[in-house]
This record gives C-alpha cells, structure tokens and sequence, in this order.
C-alpha cells in the first residue's frame, strides 16, 4: 500500500519546518541541511524525502552534489489554504479589541 504524502503532515513535524526555513533563503546540499541538526543524517535524509514527495522542497543536480531548495509554488498553495482561516481569526481578533475598548470606555465613565 502506497500512501501518498500530505504537505500538512509533512509541515507538521518541526524538523521539516527548520529544514524548510534554512532552504527557504538559498539551496542547500543534504549534507549542508544535516550540519544544522543533531540528529543522524539518515533522519535528516528522510525528512527531505517527504519534503520532496510532497513536492515543497525540490532537488537540484549540480555535478555530483544534488542541491535542495524550497518550491514556492507550494508554498504559495499552502498559504493560499491557510489565509481564509488567518483572516477569519483576524476579524475575530478586531472584534474582541473593539469590544475590549468600548468595555473600558464604559467602565471610565
């Protein structure tokens, strides 16, 4: 049975996400990414496979070193998911603090 990877499970374990944050600003080689951590780099290696099978990390053959970097196309769809739900909380946040100060304003009073 072949499961196929979800970039949510993907980005939910914090290692991929330190892994997408250090690629996110240049492309790094699988070795460069394990110095960072203090883990094995068999770890580390499998977390770029899931970060590659998920498609938000993408390798690049420069010579014999193969160097990963991060798909902003993904990326861009996973914050085009996440972003109805930031400005909803947005809103409820603007709300609260409306209420908040119109409390306070009473209790001046």
């Amino acid at each position: 049975m072949n499961l196929r990877r979800d970039v949510f499970q993907a980005i939910a374990d914090p290692t991929r996400r330190a892994i997408l944050l250090l690629v996110a600003s240049q492309s790094l080689t699988a070795g460069a990414i394990a110095a960072n951590f203090d883990t094995a780099r068999p770890t580390v290696s499998k977390h770029l496979q899931i970060l590659t099978e998920c498609e938000l990390l993408q390798q690049q053959q420069s010579g014999r070193e193969i160097h990963y970097h991060i798909n902003a196309k993904k990326m861009k769809e996973v914050a085009d998911f996440i972003e109805p739900f930031r400005q909803m909380w947005d809103d409820r946040f603007n709300k609260l603090e409306s209420v908040m100060k119109n409390y306070k304003n009473q209790n001046k009073h």
